[in-house]
Parts: structure tokens; sequence; C-alpha cells
């Protein structure tokens, strides 16, 4: 098995089936096959040149004097890798896609004599399968009939082989003992690992080799042989075109970028590249990132659906004209919702429950607001209909959910899934959630309905305005009934501020604290998306002026989510800057706007993608690559930003 595998990626690749993760040097850390969240199956798969007797030197390390530059070819999701190096005569450039509509990834390899002289040398790739995420039960095995190298367990089958007949081969070969490159010939292992070369004489100085390597995926071993003669049936040449066709056609039917600027443009036909990659094609889910962290070493994992997420990409989906996308991803929002009406944390691609810590009122909430701005975009009365059962039963859900005391929905995990309160921002989403369940009522006939969640948002903006407004400290509490332990507790009540312990399940104590001070960009969402207080407020105002003070990071810029942030070591995100430049649009002050989205555009990864979150000393990326709602944040910035433009007659320019 290979060394830890890295937290940050650079680039991934897919077809909304496949979805890979690779580094910028071309190596394939990860692999998602036939859904974009689970199973992943690979361990790694490596590549590597060696010359006569000597170790093999592997080019998709930094390593051997090896350099390696990527970057995606333009309109489309195929990177390419340019790797290079002083202490060998020969130079790597390689590209890497999956072909749509197949179950196949191509990686073309070219290989050029940079040297005054012929080179004779041997390509190698060394490929480990943990297939399904396990270590047990895997088999590797050569099929002499395809030439190909087959890595299965149990349904999951995926083979390895050229359009160039290999010259050597070995089933159950070891990381550790193909570093000298000996393979000797055998047929079957019931380990993960083998590999397989390609022996190149004579290459000419200055001249050139191209090597394809196709990885097929099937259910059976029939199938992904199907699949590897199909990969073999075209030069690859062939493949890379279609593929190519495929994602600039993609770019071509969505809607044109909506501001005229080089960068801004770049950024934006990356997004909607992106999206299409996130958005599992069986199912229509929308996962929040690939996953880099499966043991959980540092999170809690981030290839899942979380319904809050999507409701901001699906709005962000339908700004660019991918409108179809959220259609599959609504009609997959049906299959996810609970018996009781609810959607819980976050979800699996088939809509089963993930891995989970608690109800988060605001991702139904979101997901009936996102439902009606996606009708109001796209006007289809047939979509309304179809969703009415489930807004229905989610909107009943959120009326129970409220306390009839205090008008505010009772305590649950927040946005951030770190604590429980009746939280400010939670409160607005489901605000947004009635106002939006009492259109669709409108839509489908049920006047007295409508009016009764209408009543019950009303009652949600005023109490927020009320009960979670922070005179001394001049803005928006975080929220209040906060859960916490014990010691913060009577640390908290010493310090002055009131609280209460009660009884819970069984007899034990909860402690609970009235009011949290704490300053969060999420309190921004009371006003923009959701609109529970005008953004124009002088309350509101207040609230994002001190979220502006109190969160811009020193030096490097960029806004944090709260003040005493240390997931990751409490950096400033894209996703929570570009929710200032949206409030800042929403209120008029476009040049402070523009500077935040200058921020995002100047911190994207070398391939292009935006990730969570930027170290606050480095400024260099931290955390998540790429991170879905980032991108989508971004998207919604432009289109917010050109909108207000427009108004003011301004070209909207960064």
């Amino acid at each position: 098995m290979s060394n830890k595998k890295p937290f940050l990626v650079d680039a991934i690749i897919g077809n909304s089936k496949f979805l890979a993760s690779l580094g910028r040097t071309g190596k394939m850390y990860r692999l998602w096959w036939p859904n974009i969240d689970l199973p992943q199956h690979v361990d790694a798969i490596r590549t590597g040149i060696q010359w006569d007797q000597l170790p093999v030197s592997w080019f998709d390390e930094d390593a051997d004097g090896w350099k390696h530059e990527a970057k995606y070819a333009d309109k489309t999701n195929i990177l390419g890798v340019s790797a290079r190096s002083e202490q060998q005569p020969i130079q790597v450039d390689s590209l890497h896609l999956a072909v749509p509509g197949q179950d196949i990834i191509v990686r073309e390899y070219t290989f050029t004599n940079s040297s005054n002289q012929p080179a004779s040398f041997s390509f190698i790739v060394h490929s480990s399968f943990l297939v399904s995420e396990n270590q047990l039960y895997n088999t590797t095995m050569f099929n002499v009939d395809n030439d190909s190298l087959v890595h299965f367990r149990h349904k999951y089958y995926f083979a390895l082989s050229s359009a160039n007949v290999c010259t050597g081969y070995q089933s159950g070969l070891a990381w550790d003992m193909v570093q000298q490159g000996e393979l000797n010939g055998k047929n079957i292992d019931m380990r993960p690992d083998g590999a397989l070369k390609w022996r190149i004489d004579e290459l000419a100085a200055g001249a050139s080799v191209t090597i394809p390597v196709y990885l097929t995926a099937g259910h059976d071993e029939e199938s992904v042989l199907q699949q590897m003669r199909t990969a073999k049936s075209k030069p690859s040449a062939e493949w890379i075109a279609e593929t190519t066709a495929y994602w600039t056609n993609f770019l071509a039917e969505a809607a044109p970028c909506p501001i005229d600027d080089a960068e801004i443009s770049d950024l934006y036909d990356r997004s909607l590249l992106m999206f299409k990659l996130m958005s599992d094609e069986q199912t229509g889910s929308i996962i929040a990132a690939p996953e880099f962290d499966e043991n959980f070493v540092r999170c809690g994992g981030y290839s899942y659906c979380w319904g809050r997420d999507a409701a901001f990409i699906t709005t962000a989906l339908d700004k660019a004209g991918l409108g179809s996308l959220s259609d599959s991803f609504y009609a997959w929002t049906l299959t996810a919702q609970s018996p009781d009406g609810s959607w819980q944390q976050r979800h699996y691609h088939d809509g089963s429950l993930a891995p989970s810590w608690g109800l988060q009122i605001d991702e139904g909430s979101s997901i009936i607001w996102g439902m009606w701005q996606h009708h109001l975009e796209q006007k289809d009365h047939a979509f309304a209909e179809k969703v009415w059962p489930a807004v229905e039963k989610g909107a009943s859900f959120l009326i129970n959910f409220l306390d009839s005391e205090s008008g505010l929905p009772k305590p649950s995990i927040d946005l951030w899934e770190e604590r429980e309160a009746s939280h400010t921002y939670s409160s607005a989403a489901v605000y947004g959630g009635l106002t939006a369940a009492a259109s669709f009522a409108e839509l489908a006939g049920r006047s007295k309905l409508a009016a009764e969640w209408k009543a019950a948002a009303e009652r949600i903006s005023a109490s927020i305005k009320e009960l979670c407004w922070n005179e001394e400290g001049g803005r928006f509490y975080r929220g209040v009934n906060l859960t916490v332990q014990a010691g913060k507790y009577e640390q908290a009540i010493a310090s002055g501020a009131a609280g209460f312990v009660s009884e819970g399940i069984k007899g034990y104590q909860k402690y609970t604290l009235n009011h949290d001070p704490i300053i969060d960009v999420s309190l921004l969402g009371i006003a923009v998306p959701f609109g529970a207080v005008a953004a124009d407020h002088d309350h509101m105002r207040r609230t994002a002026d001190a979220v502006d003070a109190a969160l811009t990071v020193p030096g490097v810029g960029g806004i944090k989510r709260y003040e005493d942030d240390i997931y990751i070591g409490g950096n400033p995100w894209i996703l929570t800057t570009l929710w200032l430049a949206h409030y800042r649009i929403e209120t008029g002050s476009l040049s402070e706007a523009k500077q935040l989205l200058k921020w995002a555009l100047d911190h994207r990864t070398e391939t292009g993608l935006l990730p969570e979150q930027v170290d606050k000393n480095t400024g260099e990326t931290a955390w998540v690559v790429p991170l879905t709602w980032s991108h989508a944040m971004f998207i919604l910035t432009i289109f917010m930003l050109a909108e207000a433009e427009n108004k003011t007659g301004a070209t909207a320019q960064v």
C-alpha cells in the first residue's frame, strides 16, 4: 500500500460516474465508480521510467529532479501534466480524462527524447487497488487475451491496458518490490497490486512516442474487458477529441459569463465544469467535495450531499443555465426525505443517511427554499406539482419544530456542525423555507395553509428582531438557548452570563446559556439569502460591519467563519468572504464587494479551482479542493454584481 495520502489534491477528472482525484504530478490518489461519493477503489496508481539496470524513476513524484506543471485544457475537464528533470533525458507530457458516457479513463503519456542521442527505456505503471475501500479479498490477475491487468473484489472490476502491447507484467507486486522494475509474469495473486511495463527501444533524439493507458470499470470480468476492447477500438487522440467536444458543448449550452473579464470568465467556466463532476449522473445528488479524509483524521468527511450546500449550489446552477442538474437534484431530494418530513444532516448518493451527529434544521429549510428558487428560475408548473407533497411534509415538520413560546425553531445543530442552540441563521433559514412553502401552497390552491405558514414565518422574523438582537454588542446574537458543557456553563455564569439548568432525557442535566454572543459570518444569511430581516435594516448593517471588522484576517485578508474558530487553524474561507460580498452588493457597496471577489480570484489553486480555506499565515490553499459551495458562492456573486451594475448602468469590472 502507498504512503499516507495527501489531504490536498490538485485536480479532479470525471464524467459524473467516474470521479478521480490527482496531484499536480499526475499521480492518481483516489477513484470513485459507479457513483461519485462511494465506494472509492484506488490506493494509488504510479508511473515511472526505467533505464537498464537502474531503479525506476517515478516521474509522478517530486524526486530525481522531476518538476511538474499541471493545467486543465481550456474549457474542458481534461488535465494536462508536464514532467521535466535535468537528470533525465526524457520529457513526459500526459493528458488525463474520463470519457463521457463510457466507463473509460484515458491517461495518455507522450515521451520525448530531449537528448542528442537515441534512448532506450521502459515505461512502468504500478497500480494498487483497495477495491470498495477494503484491504481484504482483493485479487489481481493478468488477462492474456486482452493484454490487461485486472483488479477485482466482489462486484467491482477494474482493468488497465494500452493500445501498445505490454512487454512485461506481474500480479501481486507490492510498492516496495517494484522499485527495480523487475516483473516476473505472475498471472494471479490475492494481493491488491500489480504492474505493467512497456519497452521503448532506440527512441531517436528529439523524437516522441505516445503510450495511452486505459482504465476501465465493470461489474464482472466480461463487462470490464468489453469496456477495454471499446477503449482500444479507436486511438486515444479520438477519445481526447470527443471528450474535448463534449465539454466545449457543455459550456456553450450554459449561460454566458455575466461579466466581461478574462479572469472571471476562466473561473466561471471552471466552476461550471466542476459542478458537472460533483453531480452524480445516476441519482442527481451533489457532493460537497471529493473525499480526501476517508479515515476522519481531521474532519468528518466531505463526500456527502448536504441539503444546505446544495440549495446554494442549485441556485447558482440555475443562474448559469444548468437547470437540468438542479432538476435532477430536487428529484433526488424526494428520495432523501425522512418519513417525518425532515431532511437530516447529510446523505449518500442513494438518499440513505450518511454518518450524522444530529438534526440541522436549516438543511430541510434550505431545500424547500432552493426548490422555490428553482421554480422562480424555471417557471415549471410540473416541477411545483412534483415536489408539492415533499414541500407539504417538510413545512409541516418545520411548523411542529417551532417553539410555541418564542416562535423560533427549537435548538438544533448549527450549519458549522459544532454546537446546539436556536441559531439565528437557522431561524432565518426556517423563515426562508416556510415562506417558500407558502408560495408553493398558493400555487397548489391551498391558501389557508399558505396563510398559516406565512404567519409562522413572519413571527420568526419578528422574534429574530426582538429576541436575537444584542443591543449591547450592536449586532445579532449568533443564537439563543446555547447548549454547553457544565464547566463552560459555570464559567459563563460566573462572568455574568444568564442561563439555566434543566433535566433532559433519563434525568441527565442540560446546561443552557441564554445567548451566544460570538460574531459569525452566517449572521449575514439572516438577510442574504433568506430575507428574514431586510439587508438595509440598521441592525443588519451594524451586524455586517461587525462581521467585517471582527472576522477579516490581518495580512492575508479574507473572512473567517467566526471569532474563536480553530478548525484547521481558523483560516479565512472562500465562501465566507463571498458571503460578505453578497451582502455588500445587496446594500449597494459594490466597490467593497469587488475587493472581496478579487480576493477569491487571487486564491484559486494552480489548476483554477476554489478551495474551502486559505492559510491565514501564508495565503496558500489550506483545506478541501475543490469545495462545491465555494464555486457556487462565486457564481452567485458575479450574477448579483452584474445585475447591480446593470441597474446603475456601470460596467462590472473587478
